[in-house]
């Protein structure tokens, strides 16, 4: 009798890796992610633009007691060179807490990018000043910060550079709106943007 041959089964394939092209699309997407957050210029303060947002409140209600109209853009300009300090003072103090050094690789970005609108902004209301057209400065003001915020954002935060469309838009109406609601317009914007935006960004990115 004739016995047939016992074969033996043949074993499970092995599990072939994952393919290499997906291996790697994900070490890129892990890339991206981290010099995204490496090249983010975080220190910005939203405690600090609480602060300039409760003092624009303050001014608002100080320059819409005046009689005239420069008057009222004499205790804005004043506030103009405060607020700024202001805003220093509290990004070094974050920066500091967080061991960052404030003029990183972001840090500098956002302030070439930030600055130049800002410049211009200095010399229109220099000019529109002499010429009288204060009608004109809250709106240009407006404007140009929005602009500022925008472009500095991109380097920042995603929530900064919305907060600077806001405010562009603020200096949209600001622009064709009657003289005698630019204080309030200004309060608005500088004030009730500040706090808004500055009170998310505090909870959100620490401080």
């Amino acid at each position: 009798m004739r016995m047939t041959s016992v074969r033996p089964l043949r074993p499970d394939p092995p599990q072939e890796p994952p393919a290499l092209h997906l291996r790697a699309m994900d070490n890129l997407a892990f890339i991206r992610d981290t010099m995204e957050a490496a090249g983010s210029f975080t220190a910005v303060s939203g405690w600090g633009m609480v602060a300039i947002g409760i003092l624009a409140i303050v001014v608002a209600a100080a320059a819409g007691r005046q009689p005239t109209e420069s008057a009222a853009l004499n205790i804005w300009l004043a506030t103009a060179v405060l607020s700024p300090a202001i805003m220093l003072w509290a990004m070094a103090r974050k920066a500091s807490a967080a061991r960052m050094p404030l003029l990183s690789g972001p840090g500098r970005k956002f302030a070439l990018s930030f600055s130049p609108p800002m410049v211009v902004g200095a010399l229109l209301t220099l000019v529109l000043y002499r010429a009288g057209l204060f009608e004109a400065i809250p709106g240009v003001w407006l404007i140009l910060y929005g602009t500022a915020v925008v472009t500095g954002g991109a380097f920042s935060v995603k929530i900064v550079p919305v907060m600077g469309m806001c405010f562009m838009a603020a200096g949209a109406v600001a622009l064709f709106s009657p003289s005698s609601w630019h204080p309030w317009i200004l309060g608005a914007a500088f004030g009730c943007l500040h706090i808004a935006f500055g009170i998310a960004i505090a909870r959100r990115h620490g401080g």
